[in-house]
């Protein structure tokens, strides 16, 4: 689901994957879910299409008949997703119910569903960030170079970094800064903010990762800190 506010690296590393591993890749544009549907963009300082990415998702899940749908979600990254069930069912309006959810014991998931249902899968929903990268050391994983150090021109707004691009509103009080930073985790670039970093390799990374008390979404996603239950309304919506 391509919202047209990717970061370039997170979007060329997932054409060049798809390539490499011989993947059938689908792309649904943001933009194009926004004319057909006549969606009101919100607009003006911290604007972002992620909540709207939702419609573009349950269409596109809608029009492939999607049964399942795999993501990368752990429980240690916010407090909506500690609650969600490694097999997440969503009902036929792709609303997730946090108050209906199946029960699971042990290595028993229940994957049953009617017409019009899905599942949301989390395979690694009991990893921490730290065993993500240890796995990524392991298997020799090539990753986007946003989550290295690199020098950046980034927005200082209310102490985030936000990398610099020109559909992001910008007002008198941001400061546009160079700095030497990294990502520890990748949306759009208008709620992702970056962290100073000089961790230019996977053991410098897993090295600041220990030292850290935040978790990558607490730490960097404006989209999580609109309101205290940001993340779980988007869920109840539809959204991954």
């Amino acid at each position: 689901i391509d919202t047209g506010h990717n970061f370039p690296e997170a979007t060329q590393y997932r054409d060049w994957m798809a390539n490499e591993v011989g993947a059938k890749l689908i792309v649904r544009q943001v933009e194009d879910t926004i004319k057909a549907k006549g969606l009101k963009e919100p607009t003006g300082k911290n604007a972002s299409r992620n909540w709207l990415q939702t419609f573009t998702l349950l269409d596109t899940i809608e029009e492939f008949e999607f049964d399942a749908c795999i993501g990368g979600a752990r429980r240690d990254e916010e407090k909506a997703r500690a609650k969600e069930r490694i097999f997440s069912f969503r009902d036929e309006f792709g609303q997730w119910d946090p108050k209906r959810q199946r029960p699971e014991l042990w290595n028993l998931f229940n994957g049953k569903i009617s017409k019009g249902e899905n599942v949301r899968c989390f395979p690694i929903s009991n990893w921490t960030e730290l065993d993500v990268w240890a796995y990524i050391e392991r298997e020799k994983i090539p990753l986007p170079s946003i989550y290295f150090s690199h020098q950046r021109e980034m927005i200082l707004r209310d102490g985030n970094l936000l990398a610099n691009a020109d559909f992001i509103y910008k007002d008198d009080s941001d400061v546009i800064v160079t700095k030497t930073v990294r990502f520890r985790t990748v949306g759009d670039m208008t709620c992702t903010a970056a962290v100073e970093s000089e961790a230019s390799t996977i053991e410098q990374v897993v090295a600041e990762i220990k030292a850290t008390r935040i978790s990558e979404r607490g730490e960097t996603r404006i989209d999580d800190q609109q309101t205290e239950a940001a993340m779980e309304d988007r869920k109840k919506g539809g959204y991954f």
